[in-house]
């Protein structure tokens, strides 16, 4: 279960917006709809999702048409303070978003174009289980307006999957990429490394299975032993034992060689892309600190510099709703030294870097260091950016310390 929501001020009943918000009409905008449901629930997960057991009075049939009022409110309130823009990115996350009927996520799509149009060349990604995939739900996904499907493949290897709980054969990542290319949709193959009792053999042959497939676009995310989390019990009871982190580092760099050899480049730590067309414009909107609207139980929004965050269960979500509020549970204005932490934080995670002026000036001097440390590369330094080395994307953490006062 994912943990408590932030404290913050007061949201207000009706959805509206402070007038003064710093908004750029210029900033892009993204939307992110959110998906709670999931058949079974990841050991390793703490993600705002519910199976079918945890949603009493919860209809999943009637999530679209939930989800709609929140859209309508969204394009009222940002309307009143003119910030209502085309949306240049959507995402559909969760939870697992192919669980509902194809035609339902085309709903929620078409409600989002309709009340805030899209961009041209708009990048719009749905989140897969490989089990899920079928030729009819590609194809309405892809006639909805889909240009991306993003495959939870984490691992070709069934120990590894099992210590994950995921439950997905193996052998449908191929099929769920087969079909989505049939489709003429791009593929993004996410991947998980460091589970227990994973081996650095074992990691390769995912990264070589996931190759394979040539998907446009690769995640490798480390596993992160979440508290509460079943995998974090079972690790705390002896059951499991928890990730290594010089076997995770070892794991990183044989992904980052492996993608590279076959033409991937790294754009964000976590994230390879055959070009720069193919990396996920929507999460570098979240990097960039650009603006979007979560919809959906649990889903936070940032807009001209405000946060909110929705209430997360989906039942409390529905109820608020239905009684034609919204259903933000809180929302803050970070100050300047917050904003400074999440820019360092976020953009020195991207290939394009960090701009130094972005960095306290108390803090500069700090910069020489992190080059003879091999941690940023010299060379971006020198133009007034600050981009990670191999090495100092296995310790960006130390390199945020150091850039901050």
């Amino acid at each position: 279960m994912a943990g408590p929501l932030p404290v913050g001020d007061p949201a207000p009943a009706d959805g509206a917006l402070p007038r003064d918000l710093a908004i750029d009409p210029t900033a892009d905008f993204g939307v992110y709809l959110h998906v709670p449901f999931c058949r079974v629930r990841c050991g390793y997960c703490d993600f705002n999702t519910y199976t079918a057991t945890e949603l009493r009075g919860v209809r999943q049939d009637s999530y679209a048409e939930t989800l709609s009022g929140e859209i309508t409110l969204a394009r009222r309130a940002l309307t009143d303070v003119g910030a209502l823009r085309p949306a240049s990115t959507v995402f559909i996350g969760g939870g697992t978003p192919t669980l509902l009927p194809a035609g339902d996520l085309a709903r929620m799509l078409g409600d989002v174009r309709d009340s805030f149009g899209l961009m041209p060349g708009v990048e719009i990604t749905v989140e897969a289980n490989p089990d899920t995939m079928t030729a009819d739900v590609a194809d309405t996904l892809a006639a909805a307006g889909v240009t991306r499907l993003s495959i939870g493949m984490q691992s070709s290897v069934p120990h590894v999957l099992a210590a994950l709980d995921r439950t997905h054969n193996p052998e449908n990542v191929a099929t769920a990429v087969a079909t989505a290319r049939a489709a003429g949709l791009a593929v993004s193959l996410d991947l998980i490394y460091g589970a227990p009792g994973e081996s650095l053999d074992d990691w390769i042959q995912s990264l070589e299975s996931a190759l394979a497939q040539d998907p446009d676009h690769v995640s490798a995310y480390a596993l992160i032993v979440e508290e509460g989390t079943p995998l974090h019990r079972r690790i705390r009871r002896g059951e499991l034992i928890a990730p290594d982190d010089d076997l995770q580092a070892d794991m990183y760099e044989a992904a980052d060689a492996r993608l590279g050899a076959a033409g991937y480049d790294w754009y964000e730590v976590s994230n390879w892309a055959r070009t720069p067309a193919n990396r996920s414009q929507h999460n570098l909107n979240y990097w960039r600190s650009q603006d979007w609207w979560g919809f959906g139980p649990g889903a936070h929004s940032h807009v001209g510099g405000l946060r909110w965050w929705n209430v997360k269960h989906p039942a409390a979500y529905a109820q608020r709703l239905a009684a034609g509020d919204s259903p933000a549970a809180g929302r803050e204005r970070p100050d300047a030294s917050a904003s400074t932490l999440e820019r360092v934080l976020l953009e020195s995670r991207i290939r394009e870097g960090l701009a130094l002026d972005r960095v306290p000036s108390a803090s500069r001097v700090a910069v020489a260091g992190l080059i003879a440390d091999g941690l940023v590369e010299a060379s971006d330094a020198l133009r007034g950016r600050i981009v990670l080395t191999l090495r100092g994307r296995l310790l960006a953490d130390a390199v945020v310390r150091a850039l901050l006062p």
